[in-house]
């Protein structure tokens, strides 16, 4: 009978739950990345009853992964948190004020002005943030001893500020298409415009990263262009190159949700790509996953909690998306 590797499983699951906030609260990071390019007014208003009854949900997984990363990995979690204080720290301070300008902006119209620009301020920041912090992870942290070994600024490189800036596009791609999908009029029409944009960038910031990472590492080379590797990593880029051509020809298309399932498939590539890059790491090229996993008893006793906690919250993320499914105007949902 074959064994059960639960760090294995506990691996998948964070990285579900990374995954899905990628992909749930990365449109509407977006959103707030475009804000400043929409219309005040019906447009902007627009844009946010678009997001209103799912944006906070989405952050869900944040917290999953999070707390799982500290649960699951304990010694991955100490190492990972000194390394990257200031990203993160950048990361939930944004997240924080984009939440609250959300909420201010309907409350105190005479402000609006200044809460627009804080929501698209702390939109920017979390999405920089959280893409300095996968450079950072990818180009590797030094590790003395069970501990962080480096300095305080060691995450900020041109490699770090790239993967930060690629997921600022990424993520207004998802913005855009999923507005594409959800409104209609002007509103959409402006959402196509900044997609056609948005695409060509996304596109090119995926070559860029992509012909990087293999030269950071060791590893990272020898898994992409190695046998049996290749195997696996060679359909990749080609999938992306196929999956942007159809998302160009989408834009237009009067399938309007066809954009943002081709965005998702695009940026579900790349965290392919990822895995293929750092597995089975949880620190690339330092600390493994069973080098970092937590005693096998606490990893049953959180897998009983985990096997109800998230079937629960993709049954009510999934409810919240099917009532919420139709066009959005200036006045919400219809």
């Amino acid at each position: 009978m074959m064994a059960i590797d639960l760090t294995v499983i506990w691996a998948g699951i964070i990285a579900f739950a990374v995954g899905a906030y990628v992909l749930m609260d990365g449109f509407d990071l977006g959103i707030g990345i475009l804000f400043p390019f929409f219309r005040v007014g019906g447009e902007r208003d627009m844009a946010l009853n678009s997001i209103a009854p799912v944006w906070d949900g989405n952050e869900t997984w944040l917290v999953l992964g999070g707390g799982g990363l500290l649960a699951a990995f304990p010694l991955a979690y100490a190492i990972i948190l000194p390394a990257l204080y200031a990203p993160l720290t950048a990361m939930l301070l944004g997240l924080v004020f984009r939440g609250v300008a959300f909420e201010f902006r309907w409350r105190d119209p005479a402000h609006r002005a200044f809460w627009d620009f804080s929501f698209t301020a702390g939109s920017l920041v979390a999405t920089l943030a959280q893409g300095i912090t996968l450079g950072a992870l990818l180009q590797g942290i030094r590790v003395e001893g069970r501990g962080y070994g480096g300095g305080w600024w060691d995450w900020l490189t041109p490699f770090s500020l790239l993967t930060g800036v690629s997921l600022v596009v990424g993520y207004a791609l998802l913005g855009a298409s999923w507005l594409i999908w959800k409104t209609v009029g002007p509103a959409q029409q402006d959402a196509r415009r900044l997609a056609r944009i948005c695409a060509i960038g996304l596109l090119v910031a995926i070559f860029a990263v992509s012909a990087c990472t293999p030269f950071l590492e060791g590893k990272y080379y020898a898994r992409w262009f190695a046998f049996p590797g290749l195997l696996v990593a060679v359909p990749v880029p080609v999938l992306v190159g196929l999956t942007g051509l159809f998302l160009w020809r989408s834009i237009d298309s009067p399938r309007d949700g066809r954009p943002f399932l081709l965005t998702l498939v695009l940026f579900a590539l790349s965290m392919l790509g990822l895995a293929i890059s750092i597995w089975p790491d949880v620190i690339p090229g330092r600390v493994s996953i069973w080098e970092a996993a937590a005693p096998e008893r606490s990893q049953i006793f959180m897998l009983v909690g985990a096997g109800v906690m998230v079937p629960i919250i993709i049954g009510y993320t999934a409810w919240a998306y099917w009532v919420f499914r139709g066009k959005v105007d200036e006045a919400g949902y219809h």
